[in-house]
C-alpha cells in the first residue's frame, strides 16, 4: 500500500488480489461492506444503506470495550464499476453530522474520491481524501493525524483483503 499526503489530500493506493467487480460489490453492498470498513476489533451495524447519488451509509461502530461511535458516507457520485464519490463525517444516531468525539479540531466533513481499475484479475484502489469548508486549525490537524490516518487505513483496507480471501 502506498499512502501520501498530495496537497490536503491523503491518497493511498492498494493492489487487492480481486476482480474489480467483486471490489466495487465490497464498497457498494451492506452485507460486505459490514464486515470489513472501521477499525480493526470494531463490530458494524448498519442503520441505512441507500447506495445512490444522495444516499446515505449511516452506520454504528461499536468496540471492544463497548464504546460506540456513528459515522455516514453520503453519496455524491457512482459509476459502476469504476467510481465512488462520498462524504464522510462521524454522526450521531440521528445521522446529523457531529464533531469526532476524539477532537474538537477534527474536520467535520471528508470528501473521498475512490477508484478501483484492473489489470490481470487485480484491483487497484485508489482513494483521495480531504477535509472540506474547513478553518486553517482543522486543515492542519487533519495534515497532523497523516501517520494515524495511515495505519488506520491501513488496517482497514488488510481487513478488505481477509474478507475477500473469505468471499
Amino acid at each position: 500500500m502506498e499512502t501520501k499526503m498530495e496537497e490536503n489530500e491523503l491518497v493511498i493506493t492498494r493492489v487487492v488480489d480481486a476482480p474489480r467487480d467483486l471490489v466495487f460489490k465490497m464498497w457498494s453492498e451492506v452485507e460486505h461492506l459490514k464486515n470489513w470498513w472501521g477499525p480493526t476489533g470494531f463490530k458494524i451495524e448498519v442503520a441505512v444503506m441507500d447506495f445512490r447519488p444522495g444516499g446515505v451509509f449511516h452506520y454504528n461502530m461499536q468496540a471492544p470495550d463497548g464504546d460506540e461511535m456513528w459515522g455516514k458516507f453520503v453519496y455524491h457520485e457512482i459509476e459502476s464499476p469504476s467510481k465512488i464519490v462520498f462524504v464522510n463525517s462521524f454522526s450521531d444516531p440521528e445521522g446529523n453530522i457531529v464533531r469526532a468525539s476524539f477532537s474538537a479540531s477534527f474536520p467535520l466533513e471528508i470528501y473521498n474520491h475512490l477508484t478501483l481499475t484492473e489489470s490481470e484479475g487485480k484491483t487497484t484502489l485508489t482513494l483521495r481524501g480531504g477535509p472540506i469548508n474547513v478553518s486553517d486549525e482543522e486543515l492542519n490537524f487533519f495534515k497532523g493525524m497523516f501517520d494515524s490516518m495511515k495505519q488506520g487505513f491501513g488496517a482497514t483496507f488488510d481487513q478488505l483483503d481477509e474478507y475477500l480471501a473469505k468471499v
